[in-house]
């Protein structure tokens, strides 16, 4: 093969190569991304009045994103909780985190699909040695039609022996998609 021949070669392989690494990365770069609020709160447990501290930092992620149609919503939920009940005895009654998709319109926003995720309580009451820990709750999916949707929730807490059910601490709703 002469010198021409090969350089040739060499470009037409250069060029294929990078056009196929161009092709690869267009699907991710082009993928839909979630749009995101967080929400910061201190949460005092109502059944204990002792000397140690009680409260539970929250941190709430709200997001949502829109896809071939669909929206999708989740949320994180993140926390800084007090080290003495690790493992401990049980702190809640219940616990959940009520995520809903709304179709954002004048006046209140339309709930047009929502969700309970208890697995939340099991890892407030064991999480890590410093009483740390967090939990992402299912995807809700929903065909949309034209408009703006978002996410939004709130966390319920039913405290251990306070008498009281579940309380609502709310969070700020994502941005629209």
């Amino acid at each position: 093969m002469n010198t021409t021949s090969r350089t040739i070669s060499g470009i037409v392989a250069a060029t294929a190569l990078l056009g196929g690494a161009m092709v690869a990365t267009a699907g991710p770069a082009a993928a839909a991304s979630y749009h995101c609020t967080t929400s910061k709160h201190s949460v005092d447990n109502p059944a204990y009045g002792g000397v140690y501290a009680d409260n539970f930092d929250f941190s709430v992620q709200l997001c949502a994103k829109r896809s071939s149609g669909n929206i999708y919503t989740y949320a994180k939920i993140s926390w800084d909780g007090p080290t003495w009940f690790v493992d401990g005895p049980s702190e809640f009654d219940a616990a959940r985190f009520h995520l809903q998709t709304k179709k954002s319109v004048s006046g209140p926003d339309k709930v047009v699909k929502w969700a309970n995720y208890t697995g939340i309580k099991s890892r407030l009451e064991h999480g890590d040695y410093k009483g740390n820990g967090s939990y992402t709750t299912g995807v809700l999916k929903y065909a949309a039609g034209s408009g703006r949707y978002l996410a939004d929730g709130f966390l319920q807490l039913d405290w251990d022996k306070d008498g009281k059910g579940y309380r609502n601490t709310t969070s700020s709703a994502s941005p629209t998609v």
